[in-house]
């Protein structure tokens, strides 16, 4: 009997391709080779994957682990976890130097989350609690998650676009090339100043670099 798309022998020939170009790009007889299944069956399922961005090629047209699979990997909650404790204590020394409230996004979807986040001393300041989830098109931290991970600029700023009266700066956290979240400082306008970035730009891009350090 034959496979069709839903037999459990594709999956089984599906997961040996993506096992195969896990530990590097080959091209499609290499990749053949690798699974010992037959060219026609590498290529139609190895082009199936590509679609679903499971599977990517490099600039020599071979067959590589596509961005959805690091994507799936770095967005479960276990994931999550690992990135809050791995931010903690760049997020205190962040909240520490700059005396604003300090916090960790990642997208989901149409929205960022907040995954970790320390409060400001002072009485006035803004406060996002863990799990809350905003907007992508508001927030220097919104800006940020959209930008490609090659971007000469890796920082942005936000004034009144998300709450009136709070500005705030955001860094990327990049990982292996990729951007996996963003880091950001926050607060009231009185503090912070209509141009929060000439403030706090470098405090938040070194301690997104810190959790970047801490996550590869």
């Amino acid at each position: 009997m034959r496979d069709s798309v839903s037999d459990v022998g594709v999956l089984n020939k599906a997961v040996a391709i993506l096992d195969a170009v896990s530990a590097g790009p080959l091209a499609l007889a290499e990749l053949g080779g690798a699974t010992g299944l037959p060219r026609a069956t590498v290529h139609r399922l190895a082009v199936a994957l590509e679609r679903h961005r499971l599977v990517g090629r490099d600039v020599d047209g071979r067959f590589e682990l596509g961005p959805h699979v690091r994507e799936l990997a770095r967005s479960g909650p276990v994931n999550r976890r690992a990135l809050a404790s791995a931010a903690g204590p760049a997020l205190a020394m962040l909240r520490d130097t700059t005396g604003e409230s300090a916090q960790l996004y990642v997208a989901m979807g149409e929205s960022r989350v907040c995954v970790a986040a320390l409060e400001s001393p002072h009485s006035l300041r803004t406060i996002v609690p863990v799990g809350a989830s905003l907007p992508m098109d508001r927030g220097s931290a919104g800006k940020v998650l959209a930008l490609e991970s090659d971007a000469p600029t890796q920082w942005a700023e936000s004034v009144e676009e998300r709450e009136p009266g709070v500005a705030s700066v955001s860094a990327a956290v990049v990982v292996d090339g990729e951007i996996i979240g963003a880091v950001s400082v926050s607060g009231p306008i009185e503090r912070t100043t209509r141009r929060p970035g000439r403030k706090y730009a470098v405090a938040v891009m070194e301690a997104a670099a810190a959790i970047g350090r801490a996550m590869s």
